[in-house]
């Protein structure tokens, strides 16, 4: 997916565009009120026809709290608002993005995951397995390290956003971060999430403590995030030789023999936990 650029053309029919400026004002004006994030989303929708949004409060260090949502089909509502809210944000690269410092703006799925993401059982359990091939997402800092994020997914109609409308997307993200603060300012509590885990770290450095080693333990989590053997050897400093040779080992020692297994193994876990 390409990004915008100054020679890019950003075009809305009279219409449309009417549309989105009435939508746009009716947001603005709803801005500190209880329901300003519908009227947020409704703004967006008229700007792009978007299957389902979620928007979410990140806390660095604890789970992400559900803030809104529209458009999640029933049947995946449990997977997406119970399952992923629980344990899956664990292993989602917009949450480990946002707990490593990604600065606010405007992304796209592919523009942070990881290489071989997209063939990890995480993407197709939380992405694919709930109708959602593709996934953009708006992110507002407000303050005392917290962000309020703003994903836009699409995939149930097997349609994904044109090039232009994800420029459309991109273009308007400083009106959505204001809207996004100035609700952060007036309608929402200043103390964060509390409930989950207390520590995104902390969750990974505990599965498999008491059977891996450290280095074989990070490797295990490199591979639950959809990193290649490359990938991996780059981001600790270790050949990939020797990441697969950890591996090995860690496989061995937990008693799977794949990818699948290990992804089982830690969302097991993770339940139990």
């Amino acid at each position: 997916m390409s990004h915008a650029s100054a020679e890019t053309p950003i075009c809305l029919s009279f219409g449309a565009l009417q549309q989105w400026h009435a939508a746009l004002q009716n947001a603005v004006a709803h801005s500190e009120a209880p329901d300003a994030l519908g009227h947020l989303a409704a703004a967006i929708s008229q700007l792009v026809a978007v299957e389902s949004m979620m928007i979410s409060l990140e806390c660095q260090g604890q789970a992400p709290q559900l803030l809104y949502q529209q458009g999640i089909p029933e049947q995946h509502r449990d997977a997406i608002l119970n399952r992923y809210f629980a344990a899956g944000y664990l292993l989602d690269p917009f949450c480990l993005a946002v707990e490593s410092g990604l600065a606010q703006g405007f992304y796209h799925l592919e523009d942070i995951a990881p290489d071989h993401f997209f063939d990890s059982d995480y993407y197709k359990t939380y992405y694919l397995g709930t109708g959602c091939s593709e996934d953009s997402y708006f992110i507002a800092d407000i303050g005392d390290a917290r962000k309020i994020s703003l994903s836009l997914f699409q995939g149930c109609s097997g349609s994904r956003l044109s090039t232009e409308q994800v420029h459309l997307l991109r273009a308007v993200e400083p009106m959505v971060r204001e809207l996004l603060a100035r609700f952060a300012r007036h309608g929402l509590a200043q103390t964060g999430n509390t409930g989950g885990h207390n520590s995104l770290q902390a969750a990974f450095d505990s599965f498999g403590c008491q059977v891996l080693t450290d280095r074989e333990r990070e490797v295990a989590h490199m591979i639950l995030r959809g990193h290649s053997a490359k990938s991996t050897a780059s981001e600790l400093g270790i050949s990939p030789e020797t990441v697969r040779m950890h591996r090995k080992n860690l496989y061995q020692k937990l008693q799977i023999n794949s990818q699948s297994e290990l992804f089982a193994r830690f969302i097991d876990w993770l339940r139990e936990g």
